[in-house]
C-alpha cells in the first residue's frame, strides 16, 4: 500500500487584503519539498486555498498522485470549507474551493484535511513570509 504523503500549507496577506504569498512544504517516505510563491493583492483566506492548490499541483508533478495525503494547514476556514462542514459565502473563495476539489477528486481520491495550531505550521508560515518581504 502507498504511504501517506504529508502536507503543510499557509497563506497570507499584509493589510488583508494586500501582498499575499502561499508556503508549501510536502513530505513523503523518500524526499522533503518547499515552494513558496507570490501571490499579489489577494486576501489572507484567497492566499489560504491557493497555497493548497499550489501544494497539490506539485504534489501531483512530484508523481504523487494517487497517493493518500493528509494535509496539515491553521486555516480552520478553509479545512472546513473543504470538508463540506461550512459555507461557503465570500463569492472570490467559490472558485478557489472549486480549483482543490478538482484537484483532490482527479489526482487523490483518499485525502484528509486537518486543522493545527499555528506553531505546528511554522515552516510554511516562514515561506510565506520569505516570499512577502522579499517582495517590497
Amino acid at each position: 500500500m502507498a504511504k501517506q504523503v504529508v502536507i503543510y500549507t499557509d497563506g497570507g496577506a499584509r493589510n488583508n487584503p494586500g501582498p499575499a504569498g502561499a508556503g508549501v512544504v510536502i513530505i513523503d517516505e523518500k524526499k522533503k519539498v518547499t515552494l513558496k510563491k507570490y501571490l499579489g493583492s489577494q486576501t489572507n483566506n484567497w492566499a489560504e486555498y491557493e497555497a493548497v492548490v499550489l501544494a497539490l499541483s506539485e504534489a501531483k508533478r512530484l508523481g504523487l498522485g494517487g497517493r493518500p495525503l493528509e494535509v496539515r494547514m491553521d486555516s480552520k476556514l478553509v479545512v472546513e470549507q473543504i470538508l463540506g462542514n461550512w459555507k461557503i459565502k465570500e463569492p472570490t473563495l467559490k472558485p478557489q474551493a472549486a480549483k482543490v476539489r478538482a484537484l483532490l477528486a482527479a489526482d487523490f481520491p483518499k485525502y484528509h484535511f486537518v486543522h493545527i495550531p499555528r506553531e505546528e505550521n511554522a515552516e510554511a508560515d516562514a515561506l510565506v513570509n520569505e516570499v512577502l518581504d522579499s517582495s517590497r
